[in-house]
């Protein structure tokens, strides 16, 4: 486990949001609080993005510049996050994560199915006091909440999404039902033994190390509580002296806003040394469906479950992209849109990219589910 933390200061993160997003996060439509931005924050958030990956190439990666990236793993999220969201929930929708897809299933069912079966997986049920770790804009936590009628916290290290979470969860009068609250997941504020539960969905992949997250989720527990994640993971086909495999790697960390990528069996190491009873563990990704997980970032109609999905899909098509990298460039040259926003809009195309070919190459997984119980004693 990492023995440096990042210092954690809310006061200056919510300064941060606060110049940069102002009142953004209330703003229904999302192109509109895209381009609400403080031009001077975002290129802020760009230049402290960006130093991480600029000229930063796999084939001279050293364990030196990993580890650079490591040590910054919160501010290198939070910075991400501030870049994404707003181009996330404008292109995919509020849920920050991937699904497998059944015969002629729509995108927002998919989704929520996928949320759905992490929940039944872990037994979560009305009553409970359940933990989401890195809720994102808290479309899972309201989909779970109300399949469950579970109690659910949301922790977030981005304020910007907080504010976004909460606005949302008032919306649908989930309020009673739906905390979000500020923190780094590596260094959890939680009274121990407080949830019965805790979940994860592609998030945990941001933290500094997964032996270190699970710990401290291990912590928030109580005895005999279960804890599920769909974790990231490149599979044990990885091979770090292949240079072609790295470029992969990095692409997907760049694109995504991650300090670490590690294979299965090190997730699977990790998760039992934190002190959990790893009860299942499946790559989801392997399951013998008629579409691929990773079909609507191809940007491929011919397994489209729905019409409504065309706009989903039709911006990830090598046309699509040219468009948006036509418009948003415009944008920025006539000063509409802050500085770096075409950058940050590459850069998602460049994480579409190295996923579908990771993928397709078997060696990335973005749903690998492990199911694991905090022992009794």
């Amino acid at each position: 486990m990492p023995s440096v933390l990042e210092t954690e200061n809310h006061v200056r993160d919510q300064e941060f949001a606060k110049a940069m997003h102002g009142k953004s996060a209330a703003e229904q439509n999302h192109f509109m609080a895209w381009m609400k931005k403080d031009k001077g924050a975002q290129k802020e958030a760009v230049d402290e993005y960006f130093k991480h990956w600029d000229n930063k190439a796999a084939k001279d990666e050293t364990e030196e510049v990993r580890e650079a990236r490591r040590a910054e793993y919160a501010t290198l999220t939070k910075h991400y996050y501030n870049l994404a969201t707003d181009l996330y929930e404008n292109g995919w929708g509020q849920s920050f994560h991937f699904c497998r897809f059944a015969y002629g299933e729509p995108f927002n069912q998919a989704i929520a199915r996928h949320e759905h079966y992490l929940a039944h997986s872990i037994g979560i049920k009305q009553g409970m006091k359940v933990l989401d770790v890195g809720c994102g804009v808290g479309g899972p936590a309201r989909e779970i909440a109300k399949f469950t009628g579970a109690h659910i916290t949301g922790l977030n290290n981005n304020d910007y999404q907080i504010e976004r979470a909460t606005a949302y969860a008032q919306k649908e009068g989930l309020s009673n039902q739906l905390k979000f609250v500020k923190g780094d997941f590596m260094q959890m504020g939680f009274p121990e033994e407080t949830f019965d539960a805790v979940y994860a969905i592609e998030a945990t992949v941001h933290a500094q190390s997964l032996e270190g997250v699970y710990h401290e989720i291990f912590k928030t527990l109580k005895p005999g509580g279960v804890f599920g994640v769909y974790e990231w993971l490149m599979t044990d086909n990885y091979d770090a002296t292949n240079v072609k495999h790295r470029e992969i790697r990095l692409g997907i960390e760049q694109g995504n806003g991650i300090s670490n990528m590690v294979k299965i069996s090190e997730g699977l190491r990790a998760i039992q040394a934190a002190g959990f009873v790893l009860e299942m563990h499946e790559d989801l990704a392997k399951r013998d469906d008629p579409s691929p997980w990773y079909y609507p970032i191809a940007g491929d109609f011919k397994y489209m479950g729905s019409i409504w999905d065309f706009p989903t899909i039709a911006r990830m098509t090598k046309l699509g992209r040219g468009l948006v990298h036509k418009f948003v460039w415009g944008l920025e040259c006539l000063r509409i849109a802050p500085p770096g926003t075409n950058k940050s809009a590459d850069n998602l195309a460049l994480a579409a990219d190295m996923l579908v070919e990771g993928a397709k190459l078997d060696l990335f997984t973005p749903m690998y589910l492990m199911v694991a119980r905090k022992p009794l004693n």
